[in-house]
């Protein structure tokens, strides 16, 4: 694991294997790269443009064996978000060639807790490969064992470490195989969780969904020979300063084969990801029992295996939910919102009044926002503004999209009190509209994190595979929570 320091001794004296210094697009340098910086800017070969990047060996005056110029881009668009994705792409640049220890140096407005942390982060989420399956020592050579922050703060340094962390820790459960990562073994990370955090934990086994009336979550999970579970874990604070109760929900399908309504066999190995909101849940719940906010938060998780079997969900099924409000199940790989409305209902019967679910739940946000935005849904526009505000510190991007209550004559069923889908248009939204039914007295978010919780393909800044997107950004929204 990387080990984070704060340096004591100015940038120019850190023995270290490359030294980091952010230069601004179109800004005439002073730095630690002096007159070989200026000429770069001058002949054209470096421009400060964001991830633009230049290396000098052997630096003048300087104890680094390479200084490395990261560029940020123009310097009043300058964000930690802008640091951390800069941080994040010097370091997947250096690592295997020889880099070991890396060290950053920030000052004046930028050593601050907000960048400091940023950076820290960077450094985390960039040297993160999904590789803990390969063999041999290939890897561990490559990684980044050391990262300094020169003219930063303890404070930030701290929180940083225990953002990246928390967020590499979902990753690394996200990129589990199915085989490997059934319910009952994410149901034993959570209790590990609890245990090294300090967190009540508690699990639902089948028997007791059943005796509650979890109808929509039990009909999921018959098809699988894999039993089901509903995880719950509690941070209660020391001293809590607010009557709110906030509720983390998390979809958990550790593997969606689509049930009956079998998915194309192309690129169906992917779906391991299905569980990320659950993984994402995980995550946040690690960083605020280190945070320790003064208001209460649970995480519910319900996880299943949605599998074809001979005792399989049928489309034309009708299932009770928790609530008591019934179902007819038009397509069974429509699930991931049957298993969170049950999971939903639980948590307000735990007493939560503020609730944010975040699931891989439809192709539509896919289409509507790409690989850049997740979507949000909400029936509180002040809870909404706390989130956003949450993601926006985080450098999350988030997208409100509409949850008109036209949108629910699609759902509308002449057999049961609603149906799971609508039809192909507003796909999200009508997804987010039937999880809405079961929403009773709670503020509530729904975060549809389909496009946004897995790279297919490897970036600047981040490997491919999961990325642990929600973790900052909720464990942000418990930690600034105010009322």
């Amino acid at each position: 694991m990387m080990e984070i320091k704060l340096a004591a001794a100015p940038a120019a004296g850190i023995e270290t294997d490359a030294l980091l210094e952010v230069a601004f697009e179109g800004a005439k340098p002073d730095g630690l790269g002096g007159v070989w910086l200026a000429e770069l800017y001058d002949s054209g070969e470096f421009s400060g443009k964001m991830l633009d990047f230049a290396l000098r060996h052997r630096p003048d005056g300087l104890a680094a064996k390479r200084l490395v110029a990261i560029g940020v881009g123009k310097g009043d668009d300058f964000k930690p978000s802008s640091l951390r994705k800069a941080v994040a792409a010097a370091l997947r640049k250096l690592r295997g060639k020889g880099v070991r220890r890396v060290a950053i140096a920030l000052s004046g407005a930028y050593a601050g807790d907000e960048f400091t942390a940023a950076a820290v982060e960077g450094a985390l989420l960039g040297d993160f490969e999904p590789d803990q399956h390969k063999t041999g020592r290939d890897k561990e050579d490559k990684a980044i064992l050391e990262f300094t922050v020169s003219g930063g703060s303890a404070a930030g340094l701290e929180r940083g470490r225990i953002l990246g962390e928390a967020q590499n820790f979902s990753r690394e459960i996200i990129n589990e195989p199915p085989n490997v990562l059934t319910p009952t073994a994410l149901a034993e990370h959570a209790r590990k969780l609890a245990e090294t955090c300090g967190l009540d934990y508690e699990v639902l086994d089948r028997a007791r969904m059943a005796q509650l009336g979890m109808g929509a979550l039990l009909g999921v999970a018959q098809g699988s020979a894999e039993p089901p579970v509903l995880i719950v874990l509690r941070y209660k604070p020391a001293q809590a300063s607010s009557a709110a109760h906030l509720g983390l929900v998390g979809k958990a399908v550790t593997f969606d084969t689509g049930g009956i309504s079998i998915k194309p066999s192309e690129g169906m190995e992917k779906m391991k990801y299905d569980m990320a909101g659950g993984g994402a849940m995980l995550g946040a719940m690690r960083a605020i029992a280190q945070l320790k906010p003064s208001v209460a938060v649970t995480a519910l998780i319900p996880s299943v295996e949605n599998m074809p079997g001979s005792r399989a969900q049928r489309p034309g099924d009708i299932v009770r939910s928790l609530n008591g409000k019934t179902v007819e199940v038009l397509n069974t790989d429509a699930e991931g919102r049957m298993i969170l409305i049950d999971a939903i209902t639980y948590a307000e019967r735990l007493g939560c009044t503020h609730l944010v679910d975040a699931a891989t739940l439809t192709g539509a946000i896919v289409v509507a926002l790409g690989n850049i935005h997740f979507g949000a849904f909400t029936n509180d526009d002040a809870f909404y503004a706390r989130l956003a505000d949450a993601a926006s510190k985080e450098g999350e991007r988030m997208w409100r999209m509409p949850l008109d209550e036209d949108y629910l004559e699609a759902l509308k069923s002449p057999f049961a009190d609603l149906q799971n889908i609508g039809g192909r248009a507003g796909g999200s939204i009508t997804a987010a509209m039937f999880i809405r039914q079961f929403v009773e007295k709670a503020a509530w978010v729904h975060l549809d994190i389909a496009g946004t919780a897995w790279n297919d393909d490897a970036k600047p800044d981040m490997a491919k595979g999961p990325t642990g997107v929600c973790v900052r950004t909720l464990a942000e929204l418990a930690a600034s929570w105010r009322d």
